[in-house]
């Protein structure tokens, strides 16, 4: 009698390994699927390159237009020393403001 229960038992190991093998595979299934195309990986890569380097002319060229906007010496010492202000920060302000010293001061201020 023992002998027929030790066939059982293989059974039952035998469809606990099945079930064990099912499950294995569907995880292997799941990390198979999310494996990324090195073609996709690349073009997003380029395109965030592109972005980047889209960002980078597009400050250059912000850059140079407050680099031509003129300014009036006196007004940026003005603001720097009524406002409290780093001479830096103060002829950025008015230079974006296009020279506009008192549209300067009411952003500063607000």
């Amino acid at each position: 009698m023992e002998g027929g229960g030790e066939g059982v038992e293989m059974v039952v190991d035998s469809k606990d390994l099945q079930q064990q093998s099912k499950a294995f595979d569907k995880l292997t299934d799941r990390v198979e699927d999310r494996q990324l195309d090195s073609t996709r990986v690349q073009e997003a890569m380029a395109s965030i390159a592109a972005s980047s380097e889209a960002d980078r002319n597009a400050m250059r060229l912000r850059e140079k237009e407050l680099a031509a906007v003129k300014i009036n010496a006196g007004d940026v010492d003005i603001i720097a020393n009524e406002l409290e202000l780093d001479k830096k920060v103060a002829e950025r302000t008015l230079r974006e403001h296009k020279g506009d010293a008192v549209a300067a001061i009411r952003h500063l201020l607000r």
